[in-house]
Formats: structure tokens, sequence, C-alpha cells
């Protein structure tokens, strides 16, 4: 099979970009968790607002479908609106 510089540096990009992606999703997954675990309302603050702007900031970017990032962003909050 031929092997054209065009297609080297596509599979050197999306070697990349998988790996980029990959550390965003677990950062994602990260923060949701930091949240959820949160037993005092002030300390689940703290990180609500970063997780939403990071789960917005993947969703703008097609990393999650947008539903997606509503259902994860809904489930932190009805999380957060829980505690007191």
């Amino acid at each position: 099979m031929d092997r054209h510089k065009q297609q080297i540096k596509r599979d050197r990009q999306d070697l990349k970009r998988r790996e980029i992606n990959s550390q965003n999703r677990s950062k994602m997954r990260t923060l949701i968790k930091s949240v959820l675990a949160a037993d005092s309302k002030k300390s689940a603050d703290e990180h609500y607002s970063s997780a939403v702007s990071f789960i917005d900031k993947m969703a703008s970017k097609n990393l999650i479908h947008k539903n997606n990032a509503a259902r994860q962003k809904s489930k932190i909050t009805n999380h957060l609106n829980t505690l007191k």
C-alpha cells in the first residue's frame, strides 16, 4: 500500500489529537466526580463552576454530544441542589 506524505502526517496528527481528547475526557469525568463526591455545599460550589465550564467546552468541540453535556450538567446540578 502506498503511503503518501499527507496520509503519514494525518496519522501523526490523529494520534496527537486522540491523546488530547482522551486526557480531556478523563479530566471531565474527574471534575464531575469531584462535584458528586462533595458532601458540603461550599466545597461542591467550588468544583461546580469549573465542571460546568469544562463540560460546555467539550460539547462545543464535539468531544461529547450536546445532549450528553446537558445530562451531565443536570446530574451535578441536581446533586448540588440537594446539598444543604
